[in-house]
């Protein structure tokens, strides 16, 4: 980044050097063409005069201290009556040249183009004289160039000088500026002054490091509650196992041991499960295709197998709606509304009722579970979706399950990109809508 930096400062410089040059050319050979137009303006006046009173003898006597001024006479036909410098044009017929032309019409006419004779740019300036000849009078353009070049030495020195400089500038400055840049304290990047320019960058770091801390601290939470949550069926299991294996349980408790065993060992299991699909939801790898669901049809089914736990804790279960056809993924859409009907059935009184309805609104396709069981306070509604949270720890164990269902559900939803809401009354029961794009 440093040497881009630098290669592009000098760059510029140089591309400004170089289209300065060409600016300050043409200036001064607009210049010179100016003052070469005036020259040989006055100097075609002078010799006009002089040739109205002395006639050719003038001009004979101006050969020997003439420069690089050509004179021409000539003559109403278009004839050449007089040349400075006699060559196989000379005596060609100057009525059709340009400045010839201008000046028969118009008294005066000038032109600026290559001399065939000498090869060279000149400036032409033709002026008709009172007895209807033309005198021109021209001068070679090479001051114009050679300005140009004369200056191009220095311009090339000065160029040298001012790029070498602005490389060592540009180094120092480059230096100064990302100085503040790789000393930034990323921890603590709003802690720091900075230029002003990289303040929405500061800020994007700071949320991400307090991402990175809520899912440091997320992390460490689920570690430490995987870890209690596996142990204590663990415990249990090595416990009841131990007692028989020791020999120390009568044959007619055998088998209540066993089921203890069995239930712990099950539970392990949904435990286990569920953790690997949170984590395959976190990861995003989810590898089932989508398809055609009729969410009213798979609430009906879901209520069917939930049926026997229902009628164990003596609650009525109810399904409400119509047929709604969503395309996603059937055994997620499943696990989300077994687990929120699982958990209203759980979290419910003796005589208690469900409702689940699922049909098509306004807001999009819906299924919606109702219960009027024990509710959950409202400082606690949004924590209801953090993993192994237990709005009722201490039935917890009594009411079973990982504490991983709506978490499930909450990243069911996102997978969905659908919506969640929650409504609840602390002992008047709670409403939770999932909402279908």
């Amino acid at each position: 980044m440093r040497q881009k930096m630098q290669h592009s400062m000098v760059f510029v410089l140089t591309a400004t050097l170089v289209i300065a040059y060409i600016f300050l050319t043409g200036i001064m050979y607009r210049q010179t063409v100016t003052t070469v137009e005036e020259e040989i303006h006055r100097e075609a006046d002078y010799i006009s005069k002089a040739v109205q009173i002395s006639g050719t003898e003038y001009l004979n006597q101006m050969d020997e201290v003439r420069a690089n001024t050509r004179i021409t006479w000539i003559s109403a036909e278009g004839t050449v009556l007089y040349d400075s410098t006699e060559d196989e044009h000379t005596f060609e017929n100057h009525k059709n040249r340009p400045e010839v032309k201008k000046a028969f019409a118009k008294g005066e006419g000038e032109d600026i183009r290559k001399s065939d004779t000498i090869g060279e740019e000149m400036c032409y300036y033709a002026e008709k004289m009172p007895d209807g000849t033309v005198l021109r009078v021209s001068r070679t353009m090479n001051s114009a160039m050679k300005s140009a070049f004369h200056i191009l030495p220095f311009m090339i020195f000065l160029a040298l000088i001012m790029i070498v400089t602005a490389w060592l500038l540009s180094k120092w400055q480059i230096e100064r500026l990302i100085r503040p840049i790789n000393t930034l304290d990323l921890e603590n990047p709003l802690e720091q002054e900075m230029y002003p320019e990289l303040q929405p960058l500061l800020e994007r770091i700071e949320q991400s490091n307090k991402e990175k801390e809520a899912m440091a601290a997320m992390r460490r939470e689920f570690s430490a509650n995987v870890s209690h949550e596996l142990k204590t069926p663990l415990t249990s299991i090595s416990g009841y196992a131990e007692i028989m294996k020791d020999g120390l349980v009568r044959p007619e408790d055998m088998q209540h041991f066993s089921e203890k065993i069995y239930q712990e060992a099950s539970r392990l299991i949904t435990l286990v499960e569920d953790i690997i699909k949170l984590s395959r939801l976190d990861e995003g790898r989810v590898e089932l295709e989508k398809e055609e669901v009729d969410l009213y049809e798979l609430s009906r089914e879901i209520i069917s197998r939930l049926a026997p736990q229902a009628a164990k804790n003596q609650v009525r279960l109810e399904l409400t709606g119509e047929s709604v056809k969503y395309t996603g993924i059937r055994q997620i859409l499943d696990e989300m509304i077994y687990n929120i009907t699982e958990n209203a059935i759980k979290y419910n009184n003796p005589g208690g009722k469900v409702s689940v309805w699922a049909g098509n609104t306004l807001q999009g396709k819906k299924v919606v579970v109702t219960d009027d069981g024990i509710g959950i306070p409202e400082d606690q509604i949004d924590r209801i979706f953090e993993r192994f949270y237990r709005v009722d720890k201490s039935h917890s164990k009594e009411r079973g399950g990982t504490g991983l269902g709506l978490s499930i559900v909450k990243h069911g939803v996102m997978l969905h990109h659908g919506e969640v809401h929650v409504e609840s009354k602390l002992g008047e029961g709670t409403r939770i809508e999932l909402v279908f794009p």
